[in-house]
């Protein structure tokens, strides 16, 4: 059996050893654990989920020795012979033990949130890539739109100016019939008054 500072070595070793593991932790959690990436100066998260977990996993291992190391120096505390002072670095021992267990669990929450935070940035930059991408298809096919009836608009336009010459000429023919019926009108009322002309009417007309 381990003799009472024999444990209590072993129990500061534990904690220094969980101390370290935790900083490291927490780097690991913001992302400053010195690995880069291609598009940024720190590791995503994601990417570290495997280092997080073994980490992790290290403190819950070392918190339960810890807490074996502390149960024996209770067992040689209740067999008596120990001092005040040795109670109370017993009980001081306790109580890193539970502080440990409280930052492991506050630590793992704060990267579980960051974690998330992290998808859903990731889902929300995946949504307004493909807004943009749909509004580029949907503003080119307005455009094409636009194009198609701005060109149906000029042959529109077009059409209506044929149509246009087309009245125009016919007017202007019908005016010219028109006059020249008055024309050969007059002419046949000189031919009347003026038999003489008769020859010279077919001529002129």
């Amino acid at each position: 059996m381990n003799s009472w500072e024999e444990l209590r070595k072993q129990a500061r070793k534990l904690e220094n050893d969980i101390d370290v593991k935790l900083t490291c932790l927490s780097k690991l959690g913001t992302g400053s654990h010195g690995l880069k990436s291609s598009e940024s100066d720190t590791e995503p998260l994601l990417s570290a989920d495997h280092m997080i977990e073994s980490t992790a996993s290290e403190i819950e291992s070392l918190l339960v020795k810890l807490s074996d190391t502390n149960e024996k120096m209770s067992d040689i505390m209740a067999e008596g012979g120990k001092d005040a002072a040795a109670i109370h670095t017993l009980q001081r021992h306790k109580e890193i033990l539970e502080d440990y267990k409280k930052e492991l669990n506050k630590t793992i929450n704060n990267i579980q949130s960051r974690k998330d935070r992290e998808q859903l940035m990731h889902s929300v930059r995946k949504d307004i890539d493909s807004y943009k991408n749909s509004t580029s298809k949907l503003n080119r096919r307005m455009d094409m739109y636009l194009k198609e009836n701005e060109h149906i608009r000029a042959s529109d336009r077009l059409v209506q100016d044929q149509i246009q010459i087309v009245l125009d000429t016919r007017e202007h023919l019908t005016s010219q019939r028109q006059h020249l019926k008055r024309l050969h009108t007059r002419l046949h009322d000189i031919s009347s008054k003026f038999p003489l002309l008769t020859s010279l009417i077919p001529r002129i007309t």
